[in-house]
C-alpha cells in the first residue's frame, strides 16, 4: 500500500484543516488506517485510528472531541478532520497503514505509512 497525505498548511489557533490521504495498492479496504503526528525533537505519538469498515475509530485523548478520522473506501481515502486546532497541534501528520486487526496506537504496529504533511498552528 502506498500513502500520500495532503491538506496540511499554517492555521491560527481555533481553526480548522483537513487532512487527506491517498491509497493505492494492496487491499484498501481490508486495513486498518491511522493517523500519527510528530513534532519537532519529539517522538512520533498517534493521532487516530478507523477500522476497515469505519464503523469503529480510536481517538488519542489529546484530540478527542476535535479531530475526526474518517475514510472512504470507495475513492481510497482517509481523512482526518481537525478542529478547535490548538499551537501544540503543530507536527508533521503522517498517515498510516497497517495489515492486522485492532485499532493499534504503537508505530510499530502499522505497515505502511505516507510521507507526511506539515500542520502549524499559530497562537
Amino acid at each position: 500500500v502506498q500513502l500520500q497525505a495532503s491538506g496540511g498548511g499554517l492555521v491560527q489557533a481555533g481553526g480548522s484543516l483537513r487532512l487527506s490521504c491517498a491509497a493505492s495498492g494492496g487491499t484498501f479496504s481490508r486495513n486498518v488506517l491511522a493517523w500519527f503526528r510528530q513534532a519537532p525533537g519529539k517522538e512520533r505519538e498517534f493521532v487516530a485510528a478507523i477500522s476497515w469498515s469505519g464503523s469503529s475509530t480510536y481517538y488519542d485523548d489529546s484530540v478527542k472531541g476535535r479531530f475526526t478520522i474518517s475514510r472512504d473506501n470507495a475513492k481510497n481515502m482517509v481523512y482526518l478532520r481537525m478542529s478547535a486546532l490548538k499551537p501544540t497541534d503543530s507536527a508533521v501528520y503522517y498517515c498510516s497503514a497497517r495489515n492486522g486487526d485492532g485499532l493499534a496506537a504503537q508505530t510499530y504496529e502499522y505497515d505502511y505509512w505516507g510521507q507526511g504533511t506539515q500542520v502549524t498552528v499559530s497562537s
